[in-house]
Formats: structure tokens, C-alpha cells, sequence
């Protein structure tokens, strides 16, 4: 019996099992979320019938795809970075993100640049590029009522809704949790935003520079005598992608249990002021309050870069005596292991200044690449600093096999860097490329939402939704 119900369920997809087998699963154990139980699992997107567009099925909806989302459906109602983020990483898990976009404008990310690829009539931007595959467009204009009911639609066919509107803004357009939960109880309503839904910042644009301002990131990044500096990318943004991505994952299972969705609240903010981890410890618990350090640590010495003859830079971290040792001895500075000044990292903190000149000056002697022979097989962590170019040629990168490329339809192959999971059993992969704005709007809308070819056509001359040219 066991062997055969293995055999059935290797045969079935994941939402096929989700609809399947989770309710009986609950009944079983009494659960009676709602009157109809098979209203609180995912109906599978993906039918049977082909969702062909002009370039194709729509993204993550083929008998092939085997992440441990497929079947799962998101609507994804963000722009720029954090939450177009954490729809990609649920989109290379499987599940069907369907983007809404603006018509004519789309993302505002697909007129940042330069730079772009393509010919000037079909350029993309790369910014939009990196953060967008396996995903569909359907642009609508949800400020026109038409446009509204479409989304209501849409919320009542998908598993999760991704918004990162100011708060307030959807709610006034009938779109908030509050208003499609009725209809929607199954729905898991994630909102991502700068400050919050409430509390004196909470009607604030938010971008990560500016949540990385007020909550301390950026203060205390830079040189020691220099001004504040920004993160080289936005960590923040992609911080909180990632908080949304998990919390949206957690809420998936506890529907399971409840058969109910919920709403969910991340911000930039308090994502940023939770990641300040040991400084903020530092802060609560033993008042010291945080400096900038350039690329060293506050709490550990040695810890930072060092300039190299040849003007490039090596990080280096004695994390503890051993580690410490262990340096000193490739740098045959054994001297400074019995140096009373630096018995222990608290010694070392202590005189930072002497053993930083002191190290920094035999770093100078030889060119990085001399240093990285001597240091193979040492006992303690070291890097070279590397430019981008060096980064995606470094062996390393390279054995990882992050760089993906795909096809796409107007500029051809492009080239994105995929995901940094991977599992045993599951695929978590680059399927397809980034969506041309609105590319499966008439898809969405035909066979979705049952919709007429008719009435997308009349709703496309109205100018309420738009489709991409064929």
C-alpha cells in the first residue's frame, strides 16, 4: 500500500498533491477551516491546456517544472527592488509570479540605467534584468475600476498577494487586505514598505538609503576619519526580500494548518535595525555606541584590508590567538605572538593602532599575489578584494556555476546570476528570462480569469490594460 501511494504521489505535482491530499490530510485530523475545505489549497495555474503567449507558456507553467512551489500563485504588485526581489526567489522555487504593471510605464526599474542591452527602440534596462526572471506581466491600470476588478480577480485565483505601495494607498483603491479577505480568505497579503503601516514615519516614501539613514546602517559605514558612506548595493532592500520571502513561506504553512491566509507587515526600517545585531547588542546592553571602522571590525584585531605593493587590497582575520598566530607566522612577524601588548583579542583591540601600522607595513613589502601563495592552506581567513570582472572570474565563482544565461525575446541572451540555494531533492533555477512589459496580459486574463478575447481586446482599447505587441 505505501509503495503504491509513493508511486501515485511522484507522479502528481505539488499542487496537485496540495489539492489533493492536504484536505483529506486535515479533515482527518478534524480541522474544519471553512465550509468548502478545497477553497483553502492552491488550485493549480498551470492547466492542462497550454498558456501559449507570443513567446511561449507563461513562466513556471509546464509539467517540467519541479521546485517545491510549483503550483503556487503570486501576485506580485511591487516595483523597484525589495519585493521584485523576493517574487524572484519564490519564482525560482516554482511558483507562478504574475507581475502587475503599470501600463506604458511598467516597473520604474525598466528606465533605470544606463546601463541597458538591446537596440534603441527594444532596450532593456540590467538593472530590471537582475531581479525579474521567471516571471509573467500583466500591466493594468488599477487607478480605472475595470482595472480594480481584474485585481479582485486576480486575488481570488493566487495563494499570495506582494504590495509595497505606501500604506493607505491600496485600501483607498479597495485593494487592501481588509478588503479582499472576504472574498479571499484564503489569501496570504504581504505588504512591504518603508516605515510601517503606522507610527509618525509610516506615509514616508522609503527607499534603502534613506531606511539605512534613520536606522544607523549607513552611519556607521565608511572611513574612520571620513564621512558616512552608503553600502555598495542596496542591502537593505534585498534584507527585507529576504525577510518577506521567508514570512511568506511561513504563512504558507500555517494555511495548511488553518486553511486561512493572513496579512503580513515587513519594512525597510525595522529590517534594517535588525541587522545591526552585535552593534545594537553592543548599544543596549553595554552603551557603546558604534563608529565607523572602514573595513575593520570593532570588536576584533586584526580584521580588515590591507594595501599591498601593487596598490590592491587583502582582507585578513585573526579571529581568535590561534588564527592570529597562524598569521603572524606567514608574515614572519612571529615577534608579535609574545608581545605582551597582543596576548588576546582584548590586548589587540586594546593597541589597534600600533599592530594595524605594524601589520600594514609588512603587507606593503609584497604584491597581493605573493601574499595569496604564502597564505593557501593557512589556518585563518584571508581574501583578495576583487572588482567585479575578478569576482565573476575567481575559481570559486566560477565552480558555483551563478551565472545563468537565457533568451531573451527582444535583446536575446542575457545573462543573470542565479540562485545561491540549492537542494537535494527540489530545483530552485533560472527558467526563463524577464517579462516585456505586459507579455501575458491576454494569457492572464483569457485563461486565468476566463475572461473573452473580446473583452480584453475592448479593455485594452479603453486603455485599462495593456498587451504586448504581437
Amino acid at each position: 500500500m505505501l509503495k503504491h501511494t509513493t508511486l501515485i504521489l511522484k507522479n502528481l505535482s505539488s499542487a496537485e498533491v496540495i489539492n489533493r491530499y492536504l484536505p483529506i490530510y486535515y479533515r482527518s485530523r478534524n480541522v474544519n477551516a471553512s465550509q468548502n475545505a478545497s477553497e483553502n489549497f492552491p488550485s493549480s495555474f498551470c492547466t492542462s491546456t497550454a498558456l501559449q503567449t507570443m513567446h511561449g507558456t507563461l513562466p513556471n507553467c509546464d509539467s517540467e517544472t519541479k521546485g517545491p512551489l510549483s503550483g503556487m500563485k503570486i501576485l506580485d504588485m511591487s516595483r523597484v527592488l525589495a519585493g521584485p526581489f523576493s517574487s524572484m526567489l519564490l519564482a525560482d522555487l516554482g511558483a507562478s509570479v504574475i507581475k502587475v504593471e503599470r501600463p506604458g510605464v511598467g516597473d520604474e526599474t525598466r528606465t533605470w540605467g544606463p546601463p541597458f542591452v538591446g537596440s534603441p527602440g527594444n532596450k532593456q534596462s540590467c538593472y530590471f534584468i537582475g531581479v525579474n526572471r521567471n516571471k509573467a506581466s500583466v500591466s493594468i491600470n488599477i487607478k480605472h475600476p475595470t482595472g480594480r476588478d481584474i485585481v479582485r480577480d486576480l486575488s481570488q485565483k493566487c495563494d499570495v498577494l506582494l504590495e509595497n505601495f505606501v500604506p493607505g494607498v491600496l485600501s483607498r483603491l479597495g485593494l487592501g487586505y481588509e478588503d479582499l479577505k472576504h472574498d479571499a480568505p484564503r489569501l496570504i497579503y504581504c505588504s512591504l514598505t518603508g516605515y510601517g503601516s503606522s507610527g509618525p514615519y509610516s506615509k514616508r516614501p522609503g527607499y534603502d538609503v534613506t531606511a539605512s539613514s534613520v536606522g544607523g546602517l549607513i552611519g556607521v559605514t565608511g572611513p574612520q576619519d571620513g564621512p558616512p558612506c552608503k553600502v555598495g548595493v542596496a542591502l537593505v532592500d534585498l534584507a527585507a526580500g529576504l525577510y518577506a520571502h521567508g514570512a511568506i513561506m511561513a504563512a504558507i504553512i500555517e494555511r495548511y494548518k488553518t486553511g486561512r491566509g493572513q496579512r503580513i507587515e515587513c519594512d525597510l526600517l525595522a529590517t534594517q535595525v535588525a541587522c545591526m545585531t552585535n552593534l545594537a547588542s553592543n548599544y543596549l546592553n553595554a552603551g557603546v555606541e558604534a563608529k565607523r571602522y572602514g573595513t575593520a571590525h570593532a570588536s576584533i584585531v586584526p580584521y580588515q584590508a590591507f594595501q599591498t605593493r601593487d596598490g590592491s587590497y587583502i582582507t585578513i582575520a585573526g579571529n581568535n590567538n590561534a588564527q592570529f598566530a597562524a598569521l603572524c607566522d606567514r608574515l614572519d612577524l612571529q615577534q608579535l605572538v609574545t608581545d605582551q601588548r597582543y596576548t588576546n583579542n582584548g590586548d589587540r583591540v586594546t593597541n589597534r593602532v600600533q599592530l594595524i601600522s605594524e601589520l600594514s607595513e609588512r603587507f606593503a613589502e609584497k604584491d597581493s599575489k605573493d601574499w595569496l601563495e604564502r597564505f593557501e592552506g593557512c589556518a585563518f581567513p584571508y581574501a583578495r578584494i576583487n572588482s567585479l570582472s575578478q569576482a565573476f572570474s575567481d575559481p570559486q565563482v566560477v565552480h558555483k556555476d551563478m551565472v545563468k544565461t537565457v533568451h531573451h525575446p527582444v535583446t536575446g541572451d542575457v545573462k543573470v546570476v542565479g540562485p545561491a540555494v540549492q537542494f537535494s531533492e527540489s530545483e530552485n533555477k533560472v527558467r526563463g528570462p524577464p517579462p516585456l512589459l505586459g507579455e501575458h496580459t491576454r494569457t492572464v486574463l483569457t485563461e486565468l480569469l476566463s475572461y473573452s478575447h473580446a473583452q480584453v481586446t475592448e479593455f485594452e482599447q479603453q486603455g485599462i490594460i495593456q498587451c504586448a505587441p504581437q
